[in-house]
């Protein structure tokens, strides 16, 4: 039994399985793979929570959390790289374990794969949510109550969840369905529309850039790190550094968590 939950998967067998009718075709070039990568990157809260970090966690130091995410990020590329080189067959993380370390880690790490896309879409579809509910505000449209957030959402003041009072968010659903629709499209469809979305929001992000350069105030700067240069956590407790109302760590690296985190992903 136990030799059954750590046997391994040979290059030659993962290779074999490619050549089969069911493989997974290539069919994404180098411009849809960036595109890929940069759309994973650039998220629904670019414009809102890199001032959340700064004001709640990081102070004007946000800017060395995004060099230390940004280096983490080049070495987690490296090792996918590394990997992919190695065993050229489709499945990221999950086959790269099955070659290596056995059937058990690879199960553990696909499931956790589900479980942290699963979280990030819900995450990002709320997000999407609640600026598709500040636009159609401002045209003087606004959705019945109970179908603009869940039953249940985040306190950051307590770290706890707490009612809502509402039943559903209708539009996080409405844009997960509409993206599913894409995805079953087939994937070049959704690759070029995927493209077309990061076309836009690159746009937008230089535009926020060049108009913003003309208003910086070097004032702001100081204090530079209000709350540190460290924020470490593990298991949700601050081992180096402040601690904030809820708990979470404070300073320049809890603020590189975050875009570390979402730049990992695009790399898989």
């Amino acid at each position: 039994m136990a030799s059954q939950l750590f046997a391994r998967k040979s290059l030659s067998v993962l290779l074999e399985e490619m050549r089969g009718e069911n493989r997974l075709r290539r069919v994404l070039g180098p411009v849809t793979l960036t595109s890929l990568g940069v759309g994973a990157i650039i998220g629904t809260g670019i414009f809102v929570l890199t001032g959340v970090a700064a004001h709640d966690k990081t102070g004007p130091a946000l800017i060395l959390s995004f060099v230390v995410s940004g280096v983490t990020c080049i070495f987690a590329a490296l090792c996918y790289a590394e990997f992919a080189s190695m065993v050229p067959v489709a499945g990221s993380a999950y086959t790269y374990a099955y070659a290596t370390l056995g059937e058990l880690f690879a199960w553990i790490i696909g499931w956790d794969l589900v479980l942290e896309y699963a979280v990030a879409s819900a995450t990002v579809a709320h997000g999407w949510s609640h600026y598709f509910q500040d636009f159609i505000g401002l045209l003087g449209i606004h959705l019945p109550v109970p179908l603009t957030n869940a039953p249940f959402d985040f306190n950051p003041e307590s770290g706890l969840l707490a009612a809502t009072g509402k039943l559903i968010d209708l539009p996080a659903i409405l844009i997960a369905a509409a993206v599913t629709i894409v995805l079953v499209v087939g994937i070049k469809e959704s690759a070029r529309f995927n493209t077309a979305m990061v076309i836009v929001k690159l746009v937008v992000v230089f535009f926020v850039i060049i108009v913003g350069s003309f208003y910086i105030d070097p004032q702001n700067w100081t204090p530079f790190a209000p709350y540190g240069m460290s924020g470490l956590s593990f298991f949700g407790r601050t081992l180096v550094g402040q601690t904030g109302k809820a708990g979470e760590p404070l300073g320049m690296l809890a603020g590189a968590v975050d875009p570390c985190r979402r730049g990992e992903e695009s790399t898989t």
